[in-house]
């Protein structure tokens, strides 16, 4: 059994913070704020992320980095994705030498425009970052908080991380592969959550079936082109983290970013949907990380860049989807 620091206890490191402890690790949850800390040691439920969840007997939580970093053996970030950077310096000084890191956000960091293993390798000592690995993959949390049957990826440049990490995680319900395509699995992670709002915003206009299918499958050859341009190998695409991750963000009910397209369909302002969310939708500031780097690498993302506009620019969705539909024809190869 391994000790084992979670940063972050929204809904997914509460989620895996549980998993892990249930099976038997010594688990520390970092949590952000004070209050949570005091509730979540009282009534062992996440009230405000993971309601009505009760959370392992033997799971311990904290505010402070330094003692939930220090001693660990893995570090398992799940922050969102625009504050990994600054969370993971503060705790750098008390990660051990010999720690595996395992990021699970999922996004593209809007300055940088760095996936999360690309911001590690920047704030990282080399003998840590070999030892990085990312989990991702088709997942809601309170899916697998309930224990229903998951799939999910371990991907690591080191096949004897990424099978660390597998044996650490994996348990009945909850089942970890192992890649060692990290850039396209981040990838897969972070785009899907851009086409997710796409697909919601049609379902909020009432467009069907045919439409939605139809962003997901040209969503997926958006994600690949980007991955060709990185260096990602285009078999990851047809995996879990990828064409996997897309379907679920895309057509399941418990998807922030889906919710968030839908209620810009039905005419919503951006503003109003999150101002009345309490968890973060990865997507919204996604879209802007991923249309700026589809452009700074030349690669055609049409239903990314729709996404932008009808985000940023105030275009009206209806005008997104025909503009989407009249552009040139093109064979779909291309």
């Amino acid at each position: 059994m391994k000790k084992i620091c979670v940063i972050g206890a929204g809904s997914w490191g509460t989620t895996l913070a549980n998993l892990l402890s249930k099976k038997g690790h010594e688990v520390i949850l970092w949590v952000h704020e004070p209050s949570g800390v005091d509730e979540m040691r009282k009534t062992r439920i996440n009230s405000v992320y993971l309601p009505g969840i009760q959370l392992s007997s033997t799971l311990d939580f904290t505010g402070s980095l330094e003692e939930a970093v220090s001693g660990s053996e893995l570090l398992l970030s799940v922050t969102p994705s625009q504050v990994t950077r600054d969370v993971l310096r503060k705790a750098l000084p008390w990660i051990g030498k010999d720690s595996v890191i395992v990021n699970a956000s999922k996004g593209i960091e809007l300055d940088s425009l760095l996936t999360m293993s690309q911001v590690c390798r920047e704030i990282l000592p080399p003998e840590l970052f070999d030892r990085y690995c990312v989990l991702s993959g088709p997942s809601f949390a309170r899916e697998v908080a309930q224990e229903m049957p998951t799939a999910i990826v371990a991907a690591s440049a080191d096949r004897n991380i990424s099978l660390f990490v597998q044996d650490v995680f994996s348990t009945s319900y909850f089942r970890v592969y192992t890649n060692s395509d990290v850039i396209g699995v981040e990838l897969g992670g972070a785009i899907k959550n851009v086409i997710s709002i796409a697909a919601g915003i049609s379902d909020g206009l009432g467009l069907g079936h045919n439409t939605r299918a139809a962003l997901i499958t040209r969503g997926l050859a958006e994600m690949a082109r980007l991955g060709a341009a990185l260096g990602a190998r285009p078999t990851t695409f047809a995996g879990l983290a990828c064409m996997g991750d897309l379907v679920l963000t895309c057509t399941g009910d418990l998807s922030r970013n889906r919710t968030v397209g839908m209620k810009l369909g039905e005419g919503m302002r951006l503003s109003e949907i999150l101002g009345e969310m309490r968890m973060v939708a990865e997507g919204v500031k996604t879209t802007q990380s991923a249309y700026n780097l589809a452009g700074r690498l030349n690669v055609d993302m049409p239903i990314t860049e729709k996404v932008h506009q009808i985000l940023y620019e105030d275009k009206p969705a209806r005008h997104a989807v025909l503009e989407l539909m009249t552009r040139d024809l093109k064979s779909e190869q291309l």
